[in-house]
């Protein structure tokens, strides 16, 4: 771990949904006048949360579905580099989030040790040290997600006294998560059910209850997952209230902000002088985007394609053009259009596309931008209606949506702001729509995978059915023989599916395949290609890669630490 953290102190002011955040350095406020006031405790706490926006950490877990079959990209370095196999226990993206995963974690034991100890309301104080706690855990499970076993460090470490001796070994993935367990079991004893309003957004015992059901999932305990889920779609011990939001794809705008489904998010906020958003139109919106951004991210083909028909049936191009998948010429064929200087001078059956488009999963339209539709974007400061051309020589100028790498590629709607938000968006790299962690959806289709793994394959099917019927998909088992599931292998294909679909852009699936240990299969060697069929670029995964190297630079500074297989 780095042998400096710089602890960020966020002063709070409340605002329904979100925080507005003034960064004031540790080094320069005195630990013995600080930690003195209910209203300092907040503050600590509040910079336990913030360290969750680096980017290094939460704040580009949308680009996590790059490493996946779900979406491709090109950074230039970090997730580009992981996608290709191109990287090293040096790369700084593996470093980085190392350190800045730790930077949480100490933050969280600053604040849980100095609360303890402070003289304010005895209920308050539980309850801060309990969002610390699950914000420590959170930190952890993300660490022993990419990395395995680490180091734990805990509230005992005194930073003025530990500040260059955090030289533990490395514990066990089972020590980890009995610490994880442990932390949020703490959590859930002290957190409430629900905030005020002004101060939503903070954790929950509900967000307590999943994420640690969450981490049995991953480690195949069943029975104690399908606990913990129960508790709160069920509302076990509590009235919990979380419910699927009515609108997908509002979910995903500041509309969603309020909504039921939403467990635990990152608070994010815009407009002039509030720099505290995230970098989601910086990366997955296009030139088109408010700032002139960058799509570094991108839904995959193999994404799009996944997208059933409006009936439930399997997608295949070949039902509407013969030869579509074999052949590049039927490809351009049925999709290229030719344009000079923004003068359109050929186009195909665009009729026919977008029949073909909006006959598919409602999802596909309020997660992807599509060939020839349209997107309310931003160019010369001010609105303007961009469309998606797929043609040599499109542009923002021409009201042209383009790939700033010269692919021909989907992009992505959700989670990207329309126009200027209603002046809520200044500053690309700080988009204010709030990034969900853990939502309502992803627990349905968690607690159906736990079913189905327990043989409750009627219960499955019922929790995935509540999924899809957000959408008006049509349910499993509801007619049609492309419906029809019958068995556990089939049930979890279904899931598999399912949470591409619905929780796509949301960083979930490369952590996903790993942990099925499914990624090897999916990913090692696949040929990304783009919509009229040209290679992108070929993807690398071999077993090393289902965990990340532990940094070189820390096995230098602490000689305890091994090296996680196969990266010697």
């Amino acid at each position: 771990m780095r042998k400096y953290i710089l602890i960020i102190l966020i002063s709070i002011t409340g605002l329904t949904g979100c925080y507005e955040l003034d960064t004031i350095p540790y080094d320069k406020v005195s630990s013995s006048s600080f930690w003195q006031t209910e209203e300092h405790a907040h503050q600590g706490v509040m910079g336990v949360y913030s360290q969750l926006k680096n980017a290094n950490v939460y704040g580009t877990a949308f680009l996590f579905d790059n490493l996946s079959d779900i979406a491709i990209g090109y950074d230039g370095q970090a997730y580009e580099a992981a996608a290709n196999g191109n990287y090293t226990d040096r790369t700084g993206f593996v470093v980085n989030h190392w350190k800045s995963t730790y930077d949480g974690v100490q933050r969280a034991n600053n604040a849980i040790a100095n609360i303890k100890g402070m003289d304010i309301n005895e209920g308050l104080k539980n309850t801060l040290v309990a969002e610390s706690k699950f914000l420590r855990a959170l930190y952890y499970f993300h660490l022993m997600d990419f990395f395995g076993g680490v180091p734990l460090y805990d509230e005992s470490v005194n930073l003025n006294e530990d500040f260059n001796n955090l030289l533990a070994p490395r514990n066990s993935e089972q020590e980890v998560r009995d610490f994880i367990i442990s932390d949020l079991t703490e959590a859930i004893n002290h957190l409430p059910v629900s905030h005020e309003v002004n101060q939503k957004g903070r954790a929950t015992k509900g967000a307590a209850y999943a994420l640690r059901k969450k981490l049995y999932l991953y480690n195949k305990e069943w029975t104690k997952a399908i606990g913990d889920f129960e508790e709160i779609v069920n509302n076990g011990s509590a009235d919990y209230n979380y419910s699927l939001y009515p609108s997908y794809g509002d979910l995903f705008k500041s509309e969603g902000h309020d909504s039921n489904e939403i467990i635990f998010a990152i608070q994010n906020k815009g407009g002039v002088g509030f720099p505290y958003g995230m970098p989601l139109a910086f990366y997955l919106g296009t030139r088109s985007t408010f700032g002139s951004c960058w799509n570094n991210g991108m839904p995959s083909t193999t994404l799009a394609d996944m997208y059933e028909n409006r009936d439930g049936s399997p997608f295949d191009w070949n039902d509407f053009f013969p030869g579509f998948n074999e052949s590049n010429e039927v490809k351009e064929a049925a999709i290229l259009a030719r344009q000079a200087g923004g003068n359109i001078e050929s186009l195909p059956d665009t009729a026919r596309l977008g029949e073909i488009y909006r006959n598919r999963d409602p999802r596909m339209l309020t997660s992807l931008i599509v060939p020839y539709s349209s997107y309310l974007g931003w160019n010369a400061n001010a609105p303007r209606r961009m469309d998606f051309i797929v043609a040599t020589g499109v542009n923002e100028n021409f009201g042209q949506i383009r790939n700033n790498r010269g692919w021909t590629t989907y992009f992505w709607r959700k989670f990207v702001p329309e126009g200027n938000m209603d002046g809520e968006i200044n500053d690309r790299a700080h988009t204010p729509i709030n990034f969900p962690l853990i939502r309502y959806a992803d627990v349905l289709l968690m607690l159906a995978e736990a079913y189905n793994e327990e043989g409750r394959l009627t219960d499955a099917v019922t929790l995935v059915n509540k999924v899809r019927e957000r959408s008006e998909m049509p349910g499993l088992n509801s007619g049609p023989s492309w419906l029809k599931v019958s068995d556990q292998e089939e049930m979890f294909n279904r899931i598999m599916q399912e949470r591409a679909i619905e929780l796509a852009g949301e960083g979930h699936r490369f952590s996903d395949l790993r942990r099925w240990k499914i990624a090897s299969d999916l990913l090692a060697g696949k040929v990304e290609k783009g919509i009229l069929g040209n290679n992108l670029f070929t993807r690398s995964f071999n077993n090393r890669d289902y965990l990340w190297p532990i940094p070189a630079q820390e096995i230098e500074i602490n000689p305890t630490l091994t090296q996680n297989p196969n990266w010697q």
